[in-house]
């Protein structure tokens, strides 16, 4: 999907950081349209075609997770990044948990922000069907039907949730660094302090770690790896 193929949407209330995201858009080559709030986005959301949502959290009429939140209610599944102020953590949370794509912590800057929507667009294009079985312990993934079970019940995970445990289930037993994951599943290649990686590991040991299973593991300072024994 070439950059003049791609719509991009633009949620925020201030006007002047709204400006600036979009001239950063446009200036990359895609088409750009704005909202000044969750409840303008989404009646742009059900009309037009739009490949990737930016959006602020704290807006007036309608919040970015309020708007994020029926926006997936509506199974609508276009790619959503959000953009948070360092004292809205929870919110982060609750975004990634109710569906965001990926965040980014103001301030930030615009090359950072540049490669993070390259990154989001490249992984939206790149949802091949497989027929893969991968199983590891207690835990099986079928990439055919999008499918995971740990022992016979099924498991309900984000895309980025489903991502992410499928890149453990390929390299069993390994340790993968941070960098590595970010690289592979968020197609981060560049230095950040992102905590991503952390808040996506935490959300797969609450839906996995259960029946004395513990098998994602945190191996200090050099990243997390997956052990089939409880």
């Amino acid at each position: 999907m070439g950059a003049k193929s791609v719509t991009i949407l633009i949620v925020e209330d201030d006007e002047g950081t709204r400006e600036l995201l979009r001239d950063a858009c446009a200036m990359t080559g895609y088409e750009v349209k704005t909202a000044s709030d969750g409840q303008k986005a989404l009646s742009i959301l059900r009309t037009e075609n739009i490949q990737l949502v930016i959006t602020d959290i704290n807006m007036p009429r309608m919040d970015g997770l309020t708007m994020l939140e029926k926006l997936r209610k509506e199974d609508n599944q276009t790619p959503v990044l959000m953009l948070s102020a360092r004292n809205e953590k929870k919110d982060v949370n609750e975004g990634l948990r109710i569906g965001a794509d990926d965040y980014m912590v103001k301030p930030f800057g615009l090359e950072e922000l540049s490669l993070r929507v390259a990154a989001i667009l490249r992984r939206s294009e790149s949802k091949e069907v497989t027929s893969e079985r991968l199983s590891y312990g207690p835990i099986s993934l079928d990439d055919s039907i999008h499918q995971v079970t740990f022992g016979e019940e099924p498991v309900d995970l984000s895309p980025t949730e489903y991502r992410l445990l499928k890149y453990f289930l390929e390299r069993p037993g390994r340790v993968i660094p941070k960098e590595t994951l970010l690289a592979a599943v968020w197609e981060i290649d560049f230095r950040s302090d992102s905590s991503v990686v952390d808040t996506y590991i935490s959300y797969l040991r609450k839906k996995l770690h259960q029946q004395g299973f513990e098998g994602i593991k945190t191996i200090r300072g050099v990243g997390f790896q997956l052990l089939a024994d409880k």
